[in-house]
């Protein structure tokens, strides 16, 4: 045998224990939902605004009937993520990712989601929180049967990329966004805010297979409607939870084929508020 030959089934036979003696990668933990939670901090909700939200998130993770829909699923357990968003620079992680599978579970999400007050921020980009959202993914360390953003906001986008687009980008993904429209007024920048709020997020925002939202037209059934769309988001279409909220509660609304919606209003609401003020 040469040399270059003995050297060369050397080198092999090391390769070959080294790989062997490799630990093998760690597999991600599967899960029913990989959920991110994306909620508006935005200067248009007041600081009472927000701690409707913070309360009603915390109140509806711990709830019967979404610990219900968590254990009634395949695997018994999803993985959740809360992030808080406005402007494009403005995406704040809450509480990272963190494994539901029973009451103790829920109840240590709610310790670090209401550990420290709320912050807002001034703008509202919509598609810069769904690209954060959907770039979470990647490091959840979860392996879920579907992948969720569910966004909820008072306003429509007015900064960074147009809607429709990340959307879209989202969606091919295999991602999909559910959507909470906040229909109230308040807070510093609620000029910005367009009336027809839950069309725009049916229109513009929502998407994927099953995609819906649920309008909030006053905050007293804020609660009341993150409890719902929890439990329809993890229990799914085909459950009797499903059927039995919907025989509770008016229709939720699902995405739309085709916009019927311009799906630039907040952008051109910005522009033309700007314009007015620099006039002066």
């Amino acid at each position: 045998m040469s040399a270059s030959a003995a050297r060369f089934l050397i080198a092999g036979a090391v390769s070959a224990l080294t790989f062997g003696l490799m630990p093998e990668a760690e597999a991600a933990e599967q899960v029913d939902v990989e959920l991110v939670l994306a909620v508006d901090v935005s200067l248009s909700m007041s600081p009472d605004e927000l701690e409707i939200q913070r309360r009603g998130y915390a109140t509806a993770l711990t709830d019967e009937a979404v610990l219900r829909a968590i254990a009634d699923g395949i695997h018994g357990k999803i993985a959740i993520t809360y992030v808080e968003w406005a402007g494009t620079n403005s995406q704040v992680v809450v509480v990272p990712w963190t494994l539901v599978a029973n009451r103790a579970d829920a109840e240590h999400v709610v310790a670090r989601l209401t550990a420290r007050p709320p912050n807002s921020a001034r703008r509202t980009s919509i598609s810069a929180a769904l690209e954060f959202g959907a770039d979470l993914f990647a490091e959840s360390g979860f392996d879920g049967t579907k992948r969720v953003i569910d966004i909820s906001g008072d306003g429509p986008n007015n900064q960074g990329a147009p809607v429709p687009l990340v959307r879209d980008a989202v969606i091919k993904q295999g991602i999909v966004i559910n959507g909470l429209p906040l229909m109230t007024n308040g807070g510093m920048e609620a000029s910005y805010d367009i009336r027809d709020l839950d069309q725009y997020y049916r229109d513009c925002v929502i998407g994927g297979p099953g995609a819906f939202m649920i309008p909030v037209n006053g905050w007293e059934q804020f609660p009341e409607a993150v409890r719902r769309k929890l439990v329809l988001e993890l229990a799914g279409a085909a459950s009797p939870q499903w059927a039995a909220e919907e025989a509770a509660h008016p229709p939720i609304v699902l995405a739309e084929a085709g916009p019927t919606i311009d799906c630039l209003a907040g952008e051109k609401k910005w522009r033309d508020r700007s314009l007015m003020f620099d006039s002066r």
